[in-house]
């Protein structure tokens, strides 16, 4: 994951690798891509395909531009589609989905604030998917999965029994014979949300009977996997409405 912010900068002409995905977040920025010339402003999506030369700076020389970008490997956009041999396609680099934008734009700034490995292993390639099923020539699989409960059921246990140091969503698929997207869908179907939300209300009603007993926030976060007692405050408030403190000292309050 890319944060930039440039006044005057112009890239020299380059390739990626990787699928190169960007959210305009402020000015205008232009783009030199298959023999034209591009502009994106706030809100809208650049998608750069694999080894594509390219270049870009500010569209004027007094505004500078800023954006949020993401580099995935073809294969993160390929699950949940019907793509032959090939990675999806995109005919038009730029893309005009305020919706899609703005779920990439708050899944890169909350996976920049707290890494967690699940959580970005369950939303990226999620998202991702959207995007080459809405805009690529690629079309989308079946999401019918059978046995969509008993997975969910599988996983769900997994995670509550492996608290402290959870599998990946790579391996919880691959253990299963299914593709991480699809074990997104069976997962979601059922639970109503994606793995990583799970875990974190488990370990969000596990930390509260933790505070309750008297422990301080920071000893309750460790306990029930939490990265650090800020991931369990932005996880706690989330889902009870106060954060771990707050609710600690209303509980003490209670007793005494």
């Amino acid at each position: 994951m890319l944060t930039a912010c440039f006044d005057k900068h112009v890239y020299a002409p380059h390739t990626h690798d990787e699928f190169s995905i960007g959210v305009c977040v402020a000015g205008t920025e232009f783009i030199d891509y298959r023999g034209g010339r591009i502009q994106s402003g706030p809100g809208a999506i650049v998608v750069l395909e694999p080894g594509e030369m390219h270049t870009g700076g500010p569209a004027t020389p007094t505004d500078g531009y800023a954006y949020r970008a993401l580099y995935a490997e073809p294969t993160l956009l390929t699950d949940g589609t019907l793509h032959g041999d090939s990675p999806p396609h995109f005919r038009d680099p730029l893309l005009d989905d305020p919706q899609l934008a703005a779920a990439l734009r708050l899944a890169h700034i909350e996976l920049r604030v707290c890494p967690d490995p699940l959580e970005a292993e369950s939303r990226l390639p999620w998202l991702l998917t959207a995007l080459a099923r809405r805009h690529s020539t690629a079309r989308a699989a079946d999401d019918k999965i059978p046995g969509a409960p008993l997975i969910a059921h599988t996983v769900r246990d997994r995670l509550a029994g492996e608290l402290l140091a959870p599998p990946s969503l790579a391996t919880l698929a691959a253990d299963l014979g299914l593709s991480r997207y699809q074990l997104l869908r069976a997962f979601r179907t059922t639970m109503g949300v994606p793995p990583y939300a799970w875990l974190a209300q488990y370990r969000v009603n596990r930390a509260r009977g933790l505070l309750e007993a008297g422990l301080r926030p920071a000893e309750a976060a460790t306990l029930v996997g939490f990265a650090d007692q800020a991931h369990l405050t932005r996880w706690f408030r989330r889902v009870l409405g106060v954060t771990p403190a707050a609710y600690r000292n209303s509980v003490q309050d209670a007793i005494v």
